[in-house]
């Protein structure tokens, strides 16, 4: 009589799976380093501080949303991309209200409407309230308004896609402490908004209000009484896990360190100061790139004081190369395009004119959807992999002579 043996596997069975196993997407490879995120999203951010022309700040900005919906997750931190969008109108919103009320430097002859003017005394010269609201004043505050609102984006667009706690693993070790307080602090913001939505749809299944300022207390105390509880539990298991810990350093080198850290932080704020003005042409180059050299010997040195270890950490490949790469690049051709041509970059209000789309500024702004094709699509829901594993066939044991 044979003995039953093993079930047989097929050659597309992995040794130790399970049939309603979910498959696996949490390989290494499959992850873009958090770095490129961040790289792409300020090269985009400094593009917007290049340019005023509001048909070039939304199409930077539609760019910027399509890359994050096509590679957005279901992590906590994705979802305040939608937080971002929202205070990039309110800070619109507060500049147009700033120009009305208070009034703006751009002469203008295009009168929309006449408020009632506060005198002020005159050591308020220059400020007024109410009084003439013309059209190049509130167009020149649209303008600027959509610049910060574009620049907020694009922070939110890293924020949703870079992973916060892996991007902490890829700081140096001087910038290890303050790399977990900024970690910390964007991981609580998605929280934060995350327990007001559960609040309110809460108050609303109750029937009772969530809005005014009414529904503002009444949601208002339960989400900081879970910030706080998050705060203590948080400090309570870094503590017990030993973060804050340092090494013995000699003075001498703590010394250098300082030097090299504060001196490059100079340099580089007046090397940045001297590239941005005409009168800095001969020095601002030369004394960036020596603010920048100190700065890294320092940070180098720095990270002695932080003795940590990186358990897996994440590679830098080709696909994280063409992410940064694309950033980078929209910025330098931006900035060169102003350099070229700054009047398409920046329209004039007076006389009051429609805004045109330039053709090479635009193209340089597509570039930046290269990550939407060179960067790793978010991995399926788990979920859906659990319902369809089911239906899988599962391997057929041999049949015995006795079934036979």
């Amino acid at each position: 009589m044979a003995s039953h043996g093993p079930p047989a596997r097929g050659a597309g069975d992995t040794q130790g799976a399970h049939p309603t196993d979910p498959p696996r997407h949490g390989h290494r490879a499959d992850h873009l380093h958090p770095l490129a995120w961040w790289l792409w999203a300020l090269g985009l951010g400094t593009a917007a501080s290049r340019t005023t022309n509001p048909l070039l700040l939304a199409l930077l900005i539609a760019v910027a949303g399509y890359v994050v919906a096509t590679h957005r997750t279901d992590a906590p931190w994705a979802r305040s991309y939608t937080a971002f969008v929202k205070l990039g109108l309110a800070v619109l919103v507060i500049r147009l209200a700033f120009a009305v009320v208070l009034g703006s430097p751009v002469p203008g002859t295009h009168t929309l409407l006449t408020l009632p003017e506060v005198p002020l005394p005159d050591w308020a010269q220059g400020i007024r309230l109410g009084g003439r609201v013309t059209a190049e004043g509130v167009l020149f505050a649209l303008y600027d308004g959509l610049r910060l609102a574009a620049l907020l984006i694009c922070v939110g667009a890293a924020n949703a896609l870079a992973n916060p706690a892996r991007l902490l693993k890829s700081l140096p070790g001087a910038l290890y402490e303050a790399g977990v307080a900024v970690v910390v602090a964007m991981t609580f913001a998605p929280h934060l908004v995350a327990d007001v939505q559960r609040l309110r749809a809460a108050r609303r299944l109750r029937g009772r209000p969530d809005r005014g300022i009414r529904g503002l207390l009444q949601v208002g105390l339960p989400v900081l009484e879970g910030a706080l509880e998050r705060s203590v539990a948080l400090a309570a298991a870094m503590d017990s896990r030993g973060y804050g810990r340092t090494a013995e350093v000699p003075t001498r080198v703590r010394r250098t360190t300082a030097a090299l850290t504060l001196g490059g932080l100079l340099g580089v704020c007046a090397g940045t100061y001297g590239v941005l003005t005409a009168a800095g042409d001969t020095y601002g180059l030369p004394v960036l790139l020596t603010g920048l050299a100190a700065a890294l010997a320092g940070l180098r040195l720095g990270g002695r004081r932080s003795p940590r270890t990186r358990y897996r950490p994440d590679p830098w490949g080709v696909r994280a190369s063409l992410v940064g790469a694309s950033g980078a690049a929209v910025a330098v051709l931006l900035i060169l395009c102003e350099a070229y041509d700054s009047a398409a970059l920046h329209p004039t209000v007076v006389p009051l004119t429609a805004p045109d789309l330039p053709l090479w500024p635009a193209a340089a702004l597509l570039v930046g959807l290269l990550p939407s094709f060179a960067a790793p699509g978010p991995p399926p829901p788990a979920t859906s992999a659990k319902i369809l594993a089911p239906a899988t066939a599962t391997p057929a044991s041999a049949p015995s002579e006795e079934d036979a």
